[in-house]
């Protein structure tokens, strides 16, 4: 055979093959793919949005890509993902959870200090100028009740007031048993004016009625309690010249009490008016009071950098002392929220990861947006969806993991 007759039929030979090989190499791969079954499509954007049918992704338009069956990584893993074999999980102390929905039934701790209820201060005073007779509240922390007699004082006003009253009084009787009935009307009005006199200077009822009774003005006129309470001031001494200004005594009603409690600066806005709060001491362990959020001061102390929290509780038995220092805990929950276990996210301080499982042993590290922390369990504002598989435990090692893959280019096995 002539030598260009070999080299043509050897070419011929060689092209032929070489078509066969593509044909059949491409019918395979095509029967193949159609072997396969798919289990789902995702967003190859992003990766933890599922359909069970092909489409648009909703959020960023593009189209779904299929998930088959046996992929080591799956078609839309992202380039972070980490393959974890199942005997590695379980060396590693891989464990998983889910994110979900939950009504938060969190609370807020603070540092606390009793305080005296404010609106049941009374502050006892005269409106007669004089002196200072007996006095029978005579020292600081005593409880009194409403009508108890605090001093006694003595008033050249007040006594020569009485006296115009007698004066009226018994005129009024003469003019009565008189023949001049008009005049009698006068004079009924002068007693009326004069003991009105004697009502304006705060004398009570009973001391009016006795001078009328007995016909003798009160040189030292009483001062009595106008509420109950225990005795916070004392001014009242014997001899000690008063005017209406002077503060003679100050109660306070400790039946209830108010505690400030001091809220960190990061915590403020969830605090608010209405809001159930408990409240314990370190002297009486064991025992809890019970109250509400009555008032939020407008300001925040410079200093500490914490909002004053007024709480409103009873106080049985006065076992709560103002100025005690005490723990109260607010709560502050009933929103619902996506929550995850503490123990899911890695706080690396700039980012904050969760690693979500995409099935296969595919574990994708998610940047997430960390919210409240409540009961051992993180508030995820963005980054997870509801119902989504988590790693809740071993997740440090499986970042060190992706770490290594980044690091080497390829998938840990």
């Amino acid at each position: 055979m002539k030598p260009t007759l070999v080299v043509l039929v050897a070419a011929a030979a060689f092209l032929g093959g070489l078509g066969y090989e593509r044909w059949h190499g491409k019918h395979a791969a095509t029967a193949a793919s159609a072997e396969r079954k798919v289990l789902y499509w995702v967003d190859p954007m992003h990766p933890w949005y599922k359909s069970d049918k092909p489409g648009i992704a909703p959020d960023c338009g593009m189209k779904l890509v299929p998930v088959y069956a046996g992929d080591q990584l799956p078609n839309h893993a992202a380039a972070d993902a980490v393959q974890v074999s199942p005997d590695k999980q379980q060396l590693i102390g891989v464990e998983y959870g889910t994110a979900e929905y939950e009504a938060a039934a969190d609370t807020i701790r603070a540092a606390a200090r009793v305080t005296m209820d404010e609106t049941k201060i009374v502050k006892v005073q005269t409106r007669l100028e004089g002196w200072i007779g007996r006095v029978f509240t005579d020292f600081t922390g005593k409880y009194v009740k409403k009508g108890d007699a605090l001093a006694t004082v003595y008033s050249p006003e007040a006594l020569a007031t009485q006296e115009e009253y007698l004066l009226a009084l018994r005129a009024q009787h003469t003019m009565h048993d008189g023949a001049m009935p008009a005049m009698a009307m006068g004079n009924d009005n002068l007693v009326a004016a004069a003991r009105k006199r004697l009502e304006l200077w705060d004398i009570s009822g009973p001391q009016i009625d006795q001078v009328e009774r007995t016909g003798k003005p009160i040189e030292n006129l009483t001062v009595y309690a106008p509420a109950s309470g225990y005795v916070t001031e004392r001014n009242a001494f014997p001899k000690l010249h008063v005017t209406p200004d002077t503060v003679l005594y100050t109660l306070a009603d400790l039946s209830t009490v108010w505690v400030v409690a001091d809220i960190f600066e990061y915590e403020a806005a969830r605090v608010r008016l209405g809001q159930a709060a408990t409240l314990t001491l370190d002297y009486l362990p064991g025992r809890t009071f019970y109250g509400r959020v009555s008032y939020i001061l407008p300001g925040v102390d410079a200093a500490s950098r914490t909002l004053k929290a007024r709480i409103e509780f009873a106080n049985p038995g006065g076992q709560l002392k103002p100025d005690m220092y005490a723990q109260v805990e607010i709560s502050t929950g009933g929103a619902r929220r996506l929550m995850v276990p503490e123990s899911a996210v890695l706080d690396a301080g700039d980012r904050q990861v969760v690693y979500v499982d995409l099935g296969n042993g595919n574990l994708q590290p998610r940047p997430v947006r960390a919210g409240e922390h409540a009961a051992g369990k993180v508030e995820i504002l963005d980054g997870l969806r509801a119902g989504e598989r988590i790693v809740t435990s071993g997740n440090f090692l499986l970042d060190s993991e992706s770490q290594l893959k980044a690091a080497s280019g390829g998938a840990a096995k």
